[in-house]
């Protein structure tokens, strides 16, 4: 999530609607989530969990009072982390401070990675705000800064998921959705924190045009308070990596299509952006998804935002509801873990001033939830 003009009972067993789609199979059903956290606070947005179970989320600066952008669950509760002081917005250290964290994710190595957008408010950035920040899980500490350079992130991007091929290269390789400026995929080359941008303005990282999704049973639009509803434009969105690291995943926000590109293409520093479009494949229908993410068995997963589900994509591309509920109000951020459950974050975003005249129709809490999936987190590393 991304360009935007806004500032802004613990378990459940559910029978399944069957999503709209040609890709879905009748006779979906939906399986058990159980509540892991009711966060009463700051909206949050990403969520990940370590090799060894600790939970980490995060709380973008869109408009709440928010303390600290990343935090760790103890106890069921958000404590700033890796510390109070590196939280601090602080303008005339942009570096030295996380400024408004959309995405955190742990790596094959499990070290947490802090995607910071650099961009509260969503009013635009310059250097030393968007950046990667790596904390070592042993010792809590910041290891190492990635500052983006401004002619790879301007100051109109908006930097929102990524993912970790720790394979390639002397050190591995990041991929990045830009979800502001032309849209995009920025990749990281870890060693030395050289960075490119692919795809830039490609049809398959931009909004479909006109989409009008239907939300919470009414067309879901930017409606300003006396003024008149657009279109909720966003483009690239959410990503994922393949079990095999062959191909990245990746979709628009405002979209119900699902693409994907060769790996090699991205990560080739020399290869020219014809080359790298033509490994681009359109793989059709898929229900309206904020984040993705991936499995071990080649399994795909993402929110449906307009039917308050969580689908799975089979290896043959069919589909499956696997949960559903109403309390799973705009599924954010998918995360799976190694106690081989899926993790998500339902944040209620479309209920935001920005779409409803101005008013909040927000209802604490946010929920983090998770239901089991049989299969692991992709690690290639």
């Amino acid at each position: 999530m991304k360009r935007r003009t806004f500032l802004g009972a613990a378990t459940a067993s559910l029978a399944a609607t069957p999503l709209a789609g040609p890709a879905f199979a009748a006779g979906s059903t939906a399986g058990c989530y159980t509540v892991v956290a009711r966060l009463w606070g700051a909206m949050p947005t990403g969520v990940t969990v370590s090799h060894h179970g600790r939970i980490f989320v995060n709380f973008p600066r869109w408009g709440d009072d928010v303390p600290f952008t990343v935090a760790e669950l103890r106890d069921g509760e958000p404590v700033a982390y890796p510390n109070v002081e590196v939280n601090r917005e602080d303008a005339a250290d942009l570096a030295g401070h996380l400024q408004s964290v959309q995405s955190v994710v742990v790596d094959p190595a499990d070290r947490l990675w802090i995607l910071d957008t650099g961009s509260p408010l969503f009013a635009g950035s310059s250097y030393g705000g968007p950046k990667l920040v790596v904390v070592d899980l042993r010792t809590n500490r910041i290891v190492r800064k990635i500052l983006f350079p401004p002619e790879v992130v301007p100051a109109n991007s908006y930097v929102n998921d990524v993912r970790f091929d720790l394979r390639r290269g002397a050190k591995g390789m990041a991929f990045i959705t830009d979800s502001g400026g032309p849209n995009g995929i920025i990749v990281v080359d870890l060693a030395t924190a050289r960075c490119w941008r692919r795809l830039a303005g490609h049809p398959s990282v931009l909004a479909d045009p006109d989409f009008v999704p239907i939300v919470d049973g009414r067309p879901f639009m930017v409606r300003p308070a006396g003024g008149e509803p657009t279109p909720y434009a966003v483009g690239s969105d959410g990503i994922a990596l393949s079990a095999d690291g062959r191909h990245l995943y990746y979709c628009p926000l405002s979209s119900r299509r699902l693409h994907r590109v060769a790996t090699d293409a991205l990560a080739d520093p020399h290869a020219t952006d014809a080359e790298v479009a033509a490994t681009v494949e359109n793989l059709g229908f898929k229900p309206m998804a904020d984040g993705l993410e991936s499995d071990d068995k080649g399994r795909l997963y993402g929110g449906d935002l307009e039917h308050n589900a969580i689908w799975r994509r089979n290896p043959d591309g069919s589909y499956r509801t696997i949960a559903q509920g109403t309390d799973l109000n705009w599924i954010d951020t998918l995360s799976v873990a190694s106690d081989r459950h899926l993790y998500a974050t339902a944040n209620q975003l479309d209920r935001l001033p920005p779409f409803h005249e101005g008013q909040d129709l927000r209802r604490k809490p946010y929920l983090l939830v998770r239901l089991p999936i049989d299969a692991g987190p992709v690690r290639l590393g």
